[in-house]
């Protein structure tokens, strides 16, 4: 009856327009009513809780590194970079794009920031090549939710706030599937552009390709500092996002030079924002949470699916199926803090590895960024490319085919996340 009542507030809610957060605490208040037991000082010490936590100080510090290296250079630098080894390629553009996404997740774990920094350097190069634009910003999209998946990924920070599993052991393990994202998306690519219709770029000389090589060096070491700091245990994720914003900051002022005095507080602006909304999405989830613990909702839920218990592989595609229908309606962040307190429990019960579980739950909800009508990062892409949303969703339909396959695979071949995860430690 709890989980009933928890899902049928929060649904209704939604439907009438109240925000993500506040939906999430009335959900939690309703429960309380219905068990009897409600205190407003257990929703006030847990909203307080939900915020004050060591390991979310990351997310802020992850969101600047993020706008620091678009503003700095660096995320510029990477794009010429890419396209100086693969832009003379049939479709170069559209590999530049890949390649490029998978060396700036490595940077941000921002897959908004990401993608609005891609569309904005390549979407207007590839229209002038003679690209289809909404395919092309179906590509940026596609690439920019790679983000979440490889280190340092601020999804991977709230799962692991949320259940207790170690974010270290989930940003390590989330490297080869993010890669294996980017490997599908180029033959999709490849299968898509060989048909159409677009320019060419010259091969560049080898000269060219290792002085651009050499200026995208700076940008190209971030993502070894922080992989190289979590692997020995030089620093915690916490602290890795101070060094990412510290490195970042000093690249662009110092380096590059393009990192203004004006440039430092709009970065510092857009994160504040961005924050605030983040924690207080997490503050307010903390409630729901902790009413979702006391009520059992994970056992109702369970029950539900009592079913697949015995069947680990046919439990994760169920679960995987109500989480990718989610995320056509509800945004990445109120999916991990809605759903990984009620699956990761039965998941567990099931002899499912959390980390294992993790890495395939913030794949699913990254794909919710770019399914309509919410998808945010297609309504990023659609904004900045001047194409409708139609438009790009239709243009990012192979793209998400793509990685729903590699989701596929990581569901039937648990070992395909498993064993990499044990090559780092």
């Amino acid at each position: 009856m709890s989980a009933f009542i928890f899902l049928a507030v929060l649904l209704l809610l939604i439907a009438l327009g109240m925000p993500i957060a506040f939906a999430l605490l009335f959900s939690g208040v309703a429960v309380m009513f219905q068990l009897g037991q409600f205190d407003s000082q257990i929703v006030v010490q847990n909203a307080i809780g939900g915020a004050d936590n060591f390991v979310l100080m990351a997310v802020p510090f992850f969101i600047l590194a993020g706008e620091f290296m678009n503003a700095g250079g660096l995320s510029r630098r990477i794009v010429a970079m890419a396209g100086a080894f693969v832009g003379h390629l049939r479709g170069g553009l559209g590999y530049v794009a890949i390649f490029a996404a998978i060396l700036l997740a490595s940077l941000s774990g921002s897959a908004v920031a990401d993608t609005a920094a891609l569309a904005a350097i390549l979407v207007p190069m590839m229209r002038q090549a003679g690209y289809d634009p909404a395919r092309a910003c179906g590509l940026m999209a596609a690439g920019g939710i790679i983000a979440p998946v490889i280190p340092p990924s601020i999804g991977f920070l709230l799962f692991g706030v949320v259940a207790n599993v170690s974010i270290t052991r989930l940003f390590l393990a989330g490297i080869v599937p993010g890669v294996m994202m980017g490997g599908a998306l180029v033959i999709a690519w490849w299968l898509v552009s060989r048909r159409a219709s677009m320019q060419v770029a010259p091969r560049k000389p080898w000269g060219e390709r290792l002085a651009l090589l050499g200026k995208g060096f700076w940008a190209l070491l971030l993502p070894v500092i922080i992989i190289g700091g979590l692997k020995f245990g030089i620093f915690t994720p916490t602290e890795a996002a101070v060094v990412a914003a510290a490195y970042a900051m000093f690249v662009g002022a110092v380096v590059y030079r393009e990192l203004t005095l004006a440039n430092i507080y709009h970065c510092l602006l857009v994160t504040a924002r961005t924050t605030a909304v983040v924690l207080l999405l997490a503050s307010l989830a903390m409630v729901a949470s902790y009413m979702v613990t006391i009520a059992d909702v994970p056992g109702q839920v369970g029950g539900w699916l009592s079913g697949l218990g015995e069947h680990p592989l046919a439990l994760t595609a169920a679960m995987m199926l109500v989480v990718f229908l989610a995320g056509m309606v509800l945004d990445f962040i109120p999916i991990v803090l809605i759903f990984t307190p009620v699956f990761l429990p039965i998941a567990q019960q099931a002899g499912i590895d959390p980390v294992y579980f993790g890495v395939i739950f913030i794949i699913n909800c990254s794909l919710g960024m770019i399914t309509p009508p919410v998808g945010v990062v297609l309504n990023v892409v659609s904004s900045i490319g001047k194409v409708t949303l139609g438009q790009a969703a239709r243009g990012v339909m192979p793209f998400l085919l793509a990685e729903l396959a590699v989701l596929a695979a990581l569901v039937l071949w648990p070992a395909l996340v498993m064993v990499p995860a044990g090559w780092w430690r």
